[in-house]
């Protein structure tokens, strides 16, 4: 199973969000773009794991966020990375407030514990909504221009952690939860 650890957000948000993008993939660039149903901020990929482990990653994520109180995460501002002028992933932020920060370095410690690699690159807060195509970098500059003529920011609240399955098609991934850790009650 290719699995994930994950904030998801509202459904009202992700098709708000995914609307103002529109112009994003209007621009009609070599960008494969996410669903609205596919937005969410991936805390620690897992990648192939098997069916065995799946009960220790459970009671990991319970035990993180046992006594965890939920919080709010603004969302907001377009970009890319490496950057906007040689884009290989657009997405909209999330701001690294302090609850999300602590919340994500504490995952990446319960799971080192399981034998998941920790993640050598600074946690950078944000929910992916396309990935260039191979060999579309130059043409993808057009929506790397538009990314300050778009605007999107919203609150959310977030009160669970999931561990989610991707399966991976010519269509795109498809997500299914497979457990949701809940957070206290603010």
């Amino acid at each position: 199973m290719r699995l994930f650890v994950a904030i998801n957000l509202p459904a009202a948000v992700r098709e708000a969000l995914h609307a103002a993008a529109a112009p994003l993939r209007e621009a009609g660039a070599p960008v494969k773009w996410v669903g609205a149903d596919g937005i969410h901020l991936t805390l620690k990929f897992l990648g192939d794991v098997g069916e065995d482990r799946e009960r220790a990653i459970v009671a990991a994520l319970d035990a993180l966020t046992a006594g965890r109180r939920a919080f709010t995460l603004p969302i907001g501002g377009f970009g890319a990375f490496p950057t906007s002028t040689r884009p290989q992933v657009f997405w909209v932020g999330a701001e690294a407030v302090p609850a999300l920060e602590l919340l994500q370095h504490d995952l990446e410690r319960a799971f080192a514990d399981l034998d998941f690699p920790l993640e050598g690159r600074p946690f950078r807060p944000h929910l992916t909504l396309g990935r260039t195509k191979k060999g579309g970098e130059r043409r993808a500059r057009a929506v790397g221009e538009l990314l300050d003529e778009v605007a999107f920011a919203d609150e959310v609240a977030v009160d669970a952690v999931e561990l989610m399955q991707s399966r991976l098609s010519p269509k795109g991934a498809s997500y299914r939860v497979r457990h949701a850790a809940g957070l206290a009650a603010r």
